[in-house]
């Protein structure tokens, strides 16, 4: 059979990142196999995963800088908050982003800039687990693996039937197919998925089924071992179905090796959130504090938990990333420290004034906007009803006011006017 064109996954919006991701990770395997001679996926990915974060750097320093200028402005931010608390009117809420824009104005900062990070770094891994989930779709090299197995098992009489049985068996719940389909094409690529997806109490089932195919199956078994294997597991396997087939047959250290992804990931996810910068407490910011640290101790949770059920491949990616982006954070603590917080706001309003200037907008014309703006708000109209009630109460406390009081003198004064106007 020739070129096998694998089911990459198709979603609008991931389906294009996992093709991205898939093509630079095919680049990274083909030179480290055909370059340093080692065809290991494992060894792929801890490579794959500096480079990934070596070109996503950038926007790790921008957003650290963004961290560290927010310390210095958070005073301000936090004056013109407690100005204008418990003010829910429009005017005021209109008067407050006004001045909360002018104050990241002054610091040449952006309020988006705290969540470029995010919205970057979660696409990347969503779209990573597409790629673990069926690696040969994007590595050719170990797409062409599979191609003399899959020859042999779609020259068997009845294959069709014989591997949906064995995909229900197994209870694979990784890969979709249909074996019912009648293009030979889209089965041929269902057979990879389900052969690649497979544990090893599926090869055993395999070779059950194809017997006159047990050679070529014992191969294509051994060498997708060894290029999917990492400190003897499988790479494409859950460390929960590792744990559960470990306890079976005694393999207690891949047990304990699958127990050590989910808590590693746990780990190094609490190192990286410690070495971030933290918002600091005071007026309404303290709620965000509460929030972010209540953040940083709830998304470690979420990976231990996480890391259970999702390939094994993807935990290292996990646990690789955040050592990575430790690294990167000491680094530029230091680099922020020895350059001092004053040069690092002077530096981003000098970059906020150049792409003003680049889009023919001036520092007078800013100032210009901002009066023109703050001119706009106006206090809100009281309506007719509003000031009849006002006038009255205002009346009835004159009536009620004490003597010698200052409403009581004022009284005197409006009642001599009234007679003498007679």
């Amino acid at each position: 059979m020739s070129d096998i064109v694998l089911t990459a996954y198709d979603g609008a919006f991931l389906g294009p990142i996992a093709k991205v991701l898939g093509l630079i990770m095919n680049m990274v395997y083909m030179f480290m196999s055909e370059v340093l001679g080692l065809s290991n996926i494992s060894l792929t990915i801890i490579i794959f995963t500096i480079v990934i974060y070596m070109c996503l750097f950038p926007i790790t320093y921008k957003q650290q800088k963004f961290s560290k200028i927010s310390q210095k402005m958070q005073p301000e931010l936090q004056k013109v908050q407690k100005k204008y608390h418990g003010k829910k009117d429009q005017a005021s809420m209109m008067a407050m982003q006004e001045e909360t824009r002018m104050i990241q104005e002054k610091y040449g900062v952006s309020p988006t800039g705290s969540c470029i990070s995010m919205m970057i770094n979660l696409p990347i891994l969503f779209g990573l687990l597409r790629v673990f989930y069926n690696v040969p779709a994007y590595i050719d090299s170990i797409k062409n693996q599979f191609s003399s197995l899959v020859d042999g098992i779609m020259a068997t009489p009845g294959y069709q039937e014989i591997m949906a049985d064995l995909v229900q068996k197994v209870r694979m719940t990784t890969v979709r197919v249909d074996f019912t389909a009648t293009d030979e094409g889209v089965l041929s690529n269902y057979i990879v998925d389900t052969l690649y997806a497979m544990n090893s109490s599926g090869w055993d089932m395999l070779k059950e089924k194809f017997t006159g195919l047990s050679d070529v199956i014992v191969s294509t078994q051994s060498h997708l071992s060894e290029i999917n294997s990492f400190l003897g597991m499988n790479i494409s396997d859950s460390p929960s179905s590792i744990i559960s087939s470990g306890m079976k047959s005694g393999a207690y250290f891949l047990v304990f090796l699958a127990v050590l992804i989910p808590v590693l990931s746990y780990l190094t996810q609490v190192l990286n959130m410690k070495l971030m910068p933290q918002p600091s407490a005071g007026g309404d910011s303290d709620a965000m504090a509460k929030q972010m640290n209540a953040m940083n101790k709830f998304m470690p949770l979420v990976s231990l938990f996480f890391c259970f059920s999702i390939p094994v491949g993807l935990g290292i990616y996990w646990i690789l990333s955040a050592l990575v982006r430790s690294v990167q954070q000491v680094l530029l603590n230091r680099h922020f420290e020895k350059i001092g917080l004053d040069d690092i706001i002077r530096q981003s309003q000098e970059k906020a004034k150049k792409k003003r200037e680049k889009m023919g907008i001036s520092e007078n014309q800013i100032n210009q906007a901002a009066r023109l703006n703050t001119k706009k708000i106006k206090e809100p109209a009281i309506s007719a009803q509003e000031k009849e009630r006002l006038l009255e109460k205002a009346a009835e406390g004159r009536k009620n006011a004490k003597p010698g009081s200052l409403s009581a003198k004022a009284n005197l004064v409006k009642e001599f006017n009234e007679r003498n106007t007679k």
